[in-house]
């Protein structure tokens, strides 16, 4: 018998593909990258938020999903109050449209979205329905940020591990860089997508440089496998600032550092995609359980 996880991969992949001209293209789909961190404080969903505005500011269509289990905050972040989410839908409550939140710089944000991991619980009719609603979400983007929870755990690697790209972050404290490497080991999988890392509140270019310089040799020598260097965030005024009167910085103060450094890695993040990439579904990819085993 087919476990659930491959129930729901089926019926994604059972979606018609084709174009209003009626020709046979393959399916295209959005880009997605997830932000990771062994420890909270660090300042992962502040970044996400800014990383897809920057995007969204660069001409790009953004959607973010919101996984932070039971705490997103990412509506929070941007000034909104969205009461509803992913698990009223997969309860019946509330279609996906209307849980859709419209963000700043015109980005779209999925709250909720940790309830995905409730999915193959619900009836198969809404399974069904809301699958392809997924997948149709994510063709009308070109970039997906996936805002993660705290920590290591299977649901946190399920988000990671489906994406093209993982952006771990940490800040340069002793213990957020010991837990920046236990999850870049955690996520070094078979399969896995590349892992880059992020210096947030670095004091200087120079020290963010030495963390993760520091950060890819010990994933090399002892993970046997590579970190990339994504950028680095200085520490900004600014940043602490926008978060409490609940505006995003690079809306808030385009022209400060901290607002310089996220344009400057929006662009190298979205260079990083080549021209071939997988036209697999992040969703199906979500619902494949071979990805994600105890690291």
């Amino acid at each position: 018998m087919p476990d659930q996880a491959t129930i729901l991969r089926d019926l994604i992949d059972r979606k018609p593909q084709g174009s209003r001209d009626g020709k046979s293209r393959g399916p295209e789909r959005a880009r997605t990258i997830a932000l990771a961190s062994g420890k909270g404080g660090v300042g992962k969903s502040c970044l996400a938020l800014n990383l897809a505005i920057a995007l969204a500011q660069s001409g790009k269509r953004v959607c973010v999903l919101d996984a932070c289990l039971g705490l997103g905050n990412i509506d929070l972040l941007c000034g909104l109050n969205g009461y509803w989410n992913l698990e009223h839908v997969i309860t019946g409550a509330r279609s996906l449209q209307q849980i859709m939140l419209s963000g700043p710089a015109g980005i779209q944000i999925l709250p909720g979205a940790s309830a995905l991991n409730d999915l193959a619980d619900c009836p198969p009719p809404l399974q069904k329905s809301l699958l392809f609603e997924l997948q149709e979400l994510e063709r009308r983007h070109d970039f997906l940020i996936i805002d993660t929870s705290t920590g290591i755990h299977r649901p946190v690697r399920q988000f990671a591990t489906a994406a093209d790209l993982v952006l771990v972050t940490t800040v340069p404290e002793t213990t957020a860089i010991a837990d920046a490497y236990a999850t870049v080991k955690a996520l070094s999988l078979p399969n896995s997508p590349p892992l880059d890392v992020v210096i947030n509140k670095a004091d200087t270019l120079a020290q963010a440089k030495a963390i993760a310089t520091q950060l890819q040799k010990t994933t090399r020598t002892f993970v046997r496998n590579e970190l990339g260097i994504a950028g680095s965030v200085l520490f900004d005024p600014a940043v602490a600032h926008s978060v409490a009167v609940r505006e995003p910085f690079v809306l808030r103060s385009p022209n400060c550092p901290a607002a310089t450094d996220i344009h400057q890695l929006a662009r190298r993040v979205a260079s990083s995609f080549g021209s071939q990439m997988s036209f697999e579904s992040y969703f199906s990819r979500f619902a494949t359980p071979t990805r994600v085993r105890a690291a």
